[in-house]
């Protein structure tokens, strides 16, 4: 009796003790993980400069007559120069401009013939240049070459390398530093086609409100419609919502805008020579 009476007490005992246990355990609770924050890399602007099929043609032709008609190599060489004047801003702001430029590159540059079977190595050079932004990546900065073997007396003339029959070279000081306004990278260029010789969109028509009639003069009886000239006055302040315009009020329309021969994002630095 004694012997179950022990036994009920030690079995109350064990469950109390592991009531007690279960009651004072608690479930981790799982470790709260860093929030992931999205680092969001933003792409640099780019200088955009436009260029039409003739800027292509006059790039090919400075490769062509300046490289000795070499190769690919000579001829990238020489595209490098080009681009690197156009992106420096000390040069005119078109490819047309750089290479037409007076005693800058070889004599009719722009009007001697081009032989047809260059033109295959030509076009590739001139598109990855102008599509894919390739330069040659020994000339780095240099903005000047001259024929390979001879010597000038100046000490400011950086060689960097030599390629297509040309010697390349930076302007520098003693100190090493650059004498010219740096080309931008290739990877901050962005080349943008415009088809034709104008390189801006026309200007808009007409900028007349359609919600407001127009009043038109009455026309001149001595004239006749292939002679009457269209009369243009100042721009005139639109008339307020609540008022209609008064009877005879002439409306100016804008004319085009001007051809332009390129488009150029930076600062205008005064153009020289090299």
């Amino acid at each position: 009796m004694r012997a179950e009476i022990s036994f009920g007490k030690s079995l109350v005992g064990i469950l109390f003790v592991g009531l007690a246990a279960a009651g004072c355990t608690t479930t981790p609770k799982p470790a709260t993980t860093a929030a992931k924050t999205k680092t969001t890399q933003v792409q640099p602007a780019k200088v955009t400069f436009n260029y039409t099929a003739k800027d292509r043609d006059c790039l090919k032709r400075a490769m062509y007559f300046e490289s000795q008609h070499s190769d690919e190599d000579g001829y990238l060489a020489v595209g490098t120069v080009v681009m690197n004047r156009l992106t420096s801003g000390a040069y005119p702001p078109s490819i047309c401009g750089v290479v037409a430029q007076e005693k800058q590159f070889a004599p009719g540059v722009m009007t001697r013939e081009v032989k047809p079977q260059a033109e295959p190595q030509l076009a590739t050079a001139a598109d990855a240049i102008l599509l894919k932004g390739a330069r040659h990546p020994a000339v780095k900065d240099a903005m000047f070459f001259h024929t390979e073997g001879l010597k000038f007396p100046y000490n400011n003339m950086h060689y960097v390398t030599v390629a297509g029959g040309n010697a390349f070279y930076e302007k520098r000081d003693s100190n090493g530093t650059l004498q010219t306004p740096p080309p931008l990278p290739s990877y901050e260029v962005a080349m943008n086609y415009v088809p034709g010789e104008s390189m801006l969109p026309p200007q808009f028509e007409a900028l007349i409100p359609s919600a407001v009639p127009v009043p038109l003069p009455a026309p001149d009886p001595m004239a006749t419609a292939s002679t009457a000239p269209m009369q243009i006055t100042a721009p005139v302040t639109a008339p307020e919502p609540s008022a209609g315009p008064e009877p005879g009020i002439r409306i100016a329309i804008p004319t085009p805008r001007p051809a332009y021969d390129s488009v150029m994002l930076r600062g205008d630095i005064p153009a020289n020579g090299g």
